[in-house]
């Protein structure tokens, strides 16, 4: 028998840090950070988790998929630019008198085929997703400084008056909004063959393949799924932000933290819906409780950045642990 720690105790030494670190963060910010715990507070946390966890939740799907190699598997480094790009059309139909149904379609559906462009480069060019989706966001951050100008788009209609507001209990609809998307992607991909399926390919592709599955399909669909996503998550910061706002791709480095941090709080070490929900959750609360005690944002930039380099070696480490 080896000497060396096996991998389920690492599993667990790995989560049960996790979770301390994530209680001990949580009783700083109610002990020094003003009305951190607050009800008003609370809900205000769900509303900005709103639009890192939707987008952070296509982001699981494709890592799912494509496996967690940080190189050759799944990543989408577009999330933000889609989500940037579908708030503007958003703002602009809207500005130009839409209604909210067509607006909504077209922003998620230029969100799918954006999602669509990735898969197709991946696919069919064999391209790697990291130098894929990088190319895909960077035609789509253009695009979004034709539409804009880079210049902030303000936007007002009966959807943005109704999404902004609360229910009675000072819930933001937002924050039921991102339940919403998390329960329906937590049963599409937890419960149906579709979602065993993209687990499989993902975590034994060469296996997959030998039972005759379509890896680049269901490849392909994860990058719509994403798109998807970013379409939705786009509409909810035009719903946040009254309108499409200029930095987007500020949001890149916490969605992909998120993403990867959610493998922290599932059983088995693997990305899940479920887990990328929480981590959005605390990655919010982080965000929140920096603010609250008036910390500048570089440090928020560089505790993901950490939490990053953390979730990467701890997945290496407990590979390395594999027999």
């Amino acid at each position: 028998m080896s000497s060396s720690i096996s991998k389920p105790l690492a599993l667990h030494l790995i989560q049960g840090g996790a979770y301390i670190v994530f209680a001990l963060v949580l009783f700083t910010f109610a002990v020094f950070a003003p009305h951190f715990l607050s009800l008003t507070n609370i809900a205000n946390i769900f509303a900005q988790t709103s639009i890192l966890g939707i987008l952070a939740f296509g982001l699981t799907v494709v890592v799912i998929a494509g496996g967690g190699n940080v190189i050759h598997g799944g990543i989408d480094l577009s999330v933000a630019a889609t989500l940037g790009f579908t708030s503007a059309i958003y703002s602009t139909l809207i500005n130009h008198g839409a209604g909210d149904a067509i607006a909504v379609v077209s922003a998620v559906g230029v969100g799918a085929l954006a999602g669509s462009l990735n898969g197709l480069t991946i696919v069919l060019f064999r391209l790697p997703p990291l130098l894929a989706t990088l190319a895909v966001m960077n035609l789509l951050a253009g695009l979004e400084l034709v539409l804009t100008q880079n210049t902030v788009l303000p936007a007002s209609s009966p959807l943005i008056d109704l999404l902004s507001g609360s229910d009675r209990f000072g819930i933001p609809l937002l924050g039921y909004l991102l339940l919403l998307i998390a329960a329906v992607l937590l049963l599409l991909i937890q419960y149906t063959p579709f979602g065993l399926r993209l687990y499989a390919i993902g975590e034994h592709r060469e296996a997959a393949r030998a039972i005759g599955l379509p890896s680049s399909r269901y490849v392909f669909l994860s990058y719509v799924i994403s798109g998807v996503c970013g379409g939705l998550s786009g509409i909810c910061a035009s719903v946040f932000f009254s309108g499409s706002s200029t930095g987007s791709q500020e949001f890149l480095l916490p969605v992909i933290a998120i993403a990867l941090l959610g493998v922290v709080f599932s059983r088995r070490f693997v990305p899940t819906i479920g887990g990328t929900l929480l981590s959005g959750l605390f990655i919010g609360a982080l965000i929140n409780g920096f603010q609250l005690l008036n910390i500048s944002n570089f440090w928020v930039n560089g505790v993901q950045g950490a939490l990053i380099l953390a979730i990467v070696a701890a997945s290496t480490f407990l590979r390395s642990r594999e027999v």
